[in-house]
């Protein structure tokens, strides 16, 4: 297959907020051009980006990151042999081990009785395995138990490298103790950034204690006061897919174009959860550019190196400017294969003069299926 990325590019005003903090519980920042920046990590966008999936995709198709996973295969293996369920989490931790990944015993809890709950052992780390993975190991531990033989290595090694699930084939894994069942991330992230100077504020707050207000002895302080901090931007988002990345992760175009297009639609209108109860800065981008390229990925951050200066907004400027760098870049090194794009208004209005602007859902699947074209995956069913 040729290579192919899908670049996608996105200008997004967000107003008072706290979406992605620090140690401090401040807004993370970072200098670019000579000015402090809002920051929003990829980190915290690629996890909103693996929530919006649950909308966008069947649960099947999707994996699991967590340090239970020994409780994952002894659910499944219950499920498949009821029989099995008083020792399932015994084979299920067998399984794990044999693996090689290190595991752990929790700290116990109490119950109400005050009386120590013992509950399974966890891998040491975080572990990421997709659904069919979890099932098919499981399986395959019932018929070990059945046939009264020991777990393989080899065998649970080559279950945990197959059907990869979407986001794990987009983001990839890695296991520290097993590099070779580590997964080449196919997307790639940016922090977000302002593109324009920001100053963080704080908020001082109270809260009223509703019980003692009707106490008429009742001292006049709140019950309770503190201090949040925040800053309002437009942000600058970026992300890239590599096609061929993709297909090696996931076996067949089929599979491709579901992740690429989940993932096209879902970066695009997540949004981290940080503070989101306080702030409720639940935005949409403004203008989206899909961009398809058979060179390298380009990010267009540069476009805002300089500060945008705020004119009636820094919204219409930002789009300005990505537009406007954009056919430079076009204009001096490859030009990509074509853009779509999607945004509503005026403000979005210089996208035109990159693609006539359609729906996000419509830009979307266009752009991915010219990125699978290119690729050499188009009209293709199976694994390639």
């Amino acid at each position: 297959m040729s290579k192919a990325f899908l670049d996608i590019h996105i200008i997004q005003p967000v107003p008072p907020s706290n979406v992605n903090r620090d140690d401090t519980g401040a807004p993370k920042t970072a200098f670019y051009g000579g000015v402090r920046r809002a920051r929003v990590s990829s980190q915290a966008w690629k996890r909103a980006t693996r929530s919006a999936f649950h909308g966008l995709v069947d649960k099947s198709r999707l994996g699991v990151r967590t340090q239970r996973v020994i409780e994952q295969i002894a659910e499944k293996i219950a499920e498949i042999d009821p029989a099995l369920k008083g020792e399932s989490e015994a084979l299920a931790a067998e399984v794990i081990k044999t693996v090689g990944i290190t595991t752990e015993k929790p700290k116990p809890k109490k119950d109400e009785a005050g009386q120590d709950v013992v509950k399974a052992e966890e891998s040491a780390y975080l572990v990421f395995f997709s659904s069919l993975q979890i099932e098919k190991a499981a399986r395959r531990a019932v018929e070990d138990q059945h046939a009264g033989i020991k777990p393989n290595k080899k065998i649970y090694k080559a279950i945990l490298q197959q059907d990869n699930s979407l986001d794990i084939a987009l983001f990839g894994r890695m296991i520290a103790d097993l590099t070779d069942l580590g997964v080449d991330a196919s997307a790639q992230v940016a922090h977000a950034l302002s593109v324009h100077a920001v100053e963080s504020e704080s908020d001082f707050y109270t809260a009223v204690d509703d019980w003692k207000r009707n106490d008429p002895d009742r001292d006049a302080g709140a019950g309770m006061l503190g201090t949040i901090e925040f800053n309002s931007s437009t942000l600058y988002r970026y992300a890239t897919v590599s096609l061929q990345q993709l297909h090696e992760n996931l076996g067949s175009a089929e599979a491709v174009r579901e992740a690429l297009t989940a993932f096209a639609q879902g970066f695009v209108e997540s949004m981290p959860t940080g503070k989101a109860n306080t702030f409720a800065n639940q935005t949409l981008p403004a203008a989206v550019v899909f961009a398809v390229r058979t060179d390298r990925p380009v990010s267009l951050v540069g476009a805002f190196e300089r500060p945008v200066t705020q004119d009636g907004g820094f919204t219409a400027p930002a789009v300005k400017e990505l537009v406007k760098h954009a056919k430079d870049l076009a204009g001096t090194y490859d030009a990509p294969v074509g853009y779509w794009t999607a945004g509503a208004g005026e403000l979005a209005q210089p996208l035109d003069e990159l693609a006539e602007r359609a729906s996000l859902r419509t830009a979307a699947e266009a752009a991915a299926s010219a990125a699978l074209e290119k690729a050499g995956l188009a009209g293709t069913g199976g694994s390639q």
